[in-house]
């Protein structure tokens, strides 16, 4: 048997949702750093509170990966938790901005951070069976396509996310300034609007997509059936199953690893490096009215970024089969990592958006290549769990770098956090050049 040929519109809607879970990432990822510097977060203090991010990936995507392999129910198989990630995530999304109101029972900055860590173990309770289904979904010829689609959808829903506080203060008058102590009030109903958007288009997903049964993915797959035993198999097999992952995904864990070491230090670090570097702020400002349009500004390049991402993940498929995933992937890193490098010389803040269109031609390629080479590595009935195990090696350096990137930027760089953004673009660089060492195994190029 052979998985049916989905149209467009059908791989659109299936991954819908990721638009939903992206722009609440991009809100996070543009102002979780201000928002706890708001509440009094030093500035290399800031890596410290992101560890809870890729701590919550590294447990949850496993499990989730694990669980949802083997759930099946009138819901089905994926489905049912892609629904409770986004309520529990739109609850996070709510409550961070205002965890103030809780500063009778903890410190605002606590309860940020707590919100935080709700936010993300939420993303990847929705996010990791996404990655899954496109390869429960997909026949081969249509996988490049379903993760650019999957991209795609990633980037418009971070340009909205990212665009959106902006948007409400200059278009719609709501307010970014602030008190000592309080977020504005256009991170506030952004961060609120964001998590409406995440509910509906999860809500789109689920109900327009429909899932292969068990015992139809078992037919799909010629060489193994499942049998009772691996039904009833324990979570303690992810060990196993680690030691025995394929090659393709041993080779992709280094180029995964300094992509997304760059990417955290990037996401960390971009507001302070750009207050400091391109508007002149004294790295203890973090409630100046120059601060606020800064972090504005940041949301509008990341938005940017997320937008040149949504179009390039269109033109993915095509580059692929000319030049090959490996090719591809690697000159988009390239690309990605001289734009980040080029920050430091850039003479204004208008200037940034050129930097920000090579690290959106890398970010599209970071979220769409790997796992299309992946997928084709390894077996339908492992899919959830290996694409689980697979983020081990998308938390592991952002955990590192967490660790590190504070006690670095205050002690090695004297608070100029910029140089945490130009050690992001060799990351990438490195990363491009360790593309050559992984073994695609169903790659195909046309040679015409």
């Amino acid at each position: 048997m052979e998985k049916r040929k989905l149209s467009f519109w059908q791989i659109w809607n299936m991954s819908f949702g990721f638009l939903g879970i992206q722009m609440g990432f991009a809100l996070q990822n543009a102002n979780a750093s201000r928002i706890l510097q708001i509440f009094g977060a030093d500035v290399h203090e800031l890596s410290w509170f992101w560890i809870i991010a890729p701590l919550m990936g590294l447990i949850v995507q496993p499990i989730i990966g694990h669980y949802s392999d083997k759930t099946w129910s009138r819901f089905g198989r994926r489905k049912p938790y892609f629904l409770v990630g986004a309520i529990l995530a739109s609850i996070g999304l709510v409550l961070m901005p205002q965890a103030d109101m809780f500063i009778a029972f903890l410190p605002a900055l606590w309860v940020g951070a707590g919100m935080l860590m709700i936010m993300d173990a939420s993303f990847n309770i929705a996010m990791e069976p996404f990655r899954a289904l496109v390869g429960d979904n997909l026949r081969t010829d249509q996988r490049t396509l379903g993760f650019s689609v999957q991209t795609a959808l990633i980037g418009f829903g971070a340009v909205v996310g990212s665009w959106l506080p902006y948007a409400l203060h200059h278009w719609f008058g709501v307010s970014n300034r602030t008190s000592l102590g309080v977020v504005p009030d256009n991170l506030i109903w952004s961060f609120v609007i964001g998590a409406a958007i995440l509910i509906i288009s999860i809500l789109v997903t689920i109900t327009t997509t429909k899932e292969y049964s068990p015992e139809e993915l078992a037919s799909f797959d010629a060489d193994s059936k499942e049998s009772t035993e691996e039904e009833s198999s324990s979570l303690m097999d992810i060990f196993e199953d680690f030691k025995k992952m394929p090659t393709t995904m041993r080779q992709l864990s280094w180029v995964q690893f300094f992509s997304w070491f760059g990417l955290f230090g990037m996401w960390v670090f971009a507001t302070p490096a750009i207050a400091q570097h391109i508007y002149g702020l004294p790295y203890t400002d973090s409630s100046s009215s120059s601060y606020q349009d800064a972090g504005d500004w940041v949301g509008i390049l990341f938005g940017i970024y997320n937008l040149v991402s949504a179009f390039y993940a269109f033109a993915l498929p095509y580059i692929a089969k000319k030049i090959g995933r490996k090719r591809t992937h690697s000159i988009s890193l390239i690309i990605g990592g001289l734009g980040l490098l080029s920050i430091y010389i850039m003479p204004n803040e208008n200037w940034l958006i050129i930097s920000m269109i090579g690290i959106g031609i890398a970010w599209a390629s970071i979220l769409a290549m790997p796992y299309a080479i992946l997928a084709g590595s390894i077996s339908p009935k492992k899919m959830g769990v290996y694409m689980g195990i697979f983020n081990f090696f998308i938390v592991i350096p952002q955990i590192i770098n967490a660790l590190i990137g504070g006690p670095l930027v205050k002690y090695a760089y004297n608070n100029e956090a910029i140089f945490a953004l130009m050690i992001s673009g060799l990351s990438f660089l490195i990363a491009a050049v360790l593309v050559y060492k992984v073994k695609d195994v169903d790659d195909v190029v046309q040679t015409n």
